[in-house]
């Protein structure tokens, strides 16, 4: 019998337009948050309402561009693949980056959702490299 995490890494690999799909959707939900709810609320994650809103906005267009294709690309996918895998790892980097930066005054709750961040997209950055 096959463990979950080898039926959702088969899911994931199986079709790579769902790939698209799912970091849309990752996309969004991560650009909800970090607008609407830690944006309003950034007082109890710790890093700074503008930085949000930068994180939110990366996140935005990652959506856009993981939905336009799911939608448009119909032929060879793997570039596009490799390309949202590649942004994915920049934008782990950057929150890795901003955590150090910001580590004196975040709190428990933005660190812990920072770090949760960046290893889910980082192995979802995995598998859309290892698909392209």
């Amino acid at each position: 019998m096959k463990s979950k995490t080898s039926k959702v890494f088969y899911a994931l690999t199986s079709n790579s337009k769902r790939l698209f799909l799912v970091d849309g959707l990752g996309a969004f939900i991560t650009a909800f948050l970090l607008f609407v709810i830690m944006g309003t609320m950034s007082e109890y994650f710790g890093m700074p309402e503008s930085v949000l809103m930068i994180l939110a906005v990366i996140a935005s267009v990652f959506c856009i561009f993981s939905i336009s294709c799911f939608f448009f690309v119909n032929g060879n996918k793997k570039p596009y693949l490799k390309a949202i895998g590649i942004a994915n790892l920049a934008y782990c980097c950057l929150t890795l980056a901003l955590i150090v930066y910001f580590y004196p005054q975040l709190t428990l709750l933005g660190l812990s959702y920072f770090l949760l961040e960046i290893v889910i997209i980082s192995g979802l950055a995995y598998i859309e490299i290892n698909v392209a």
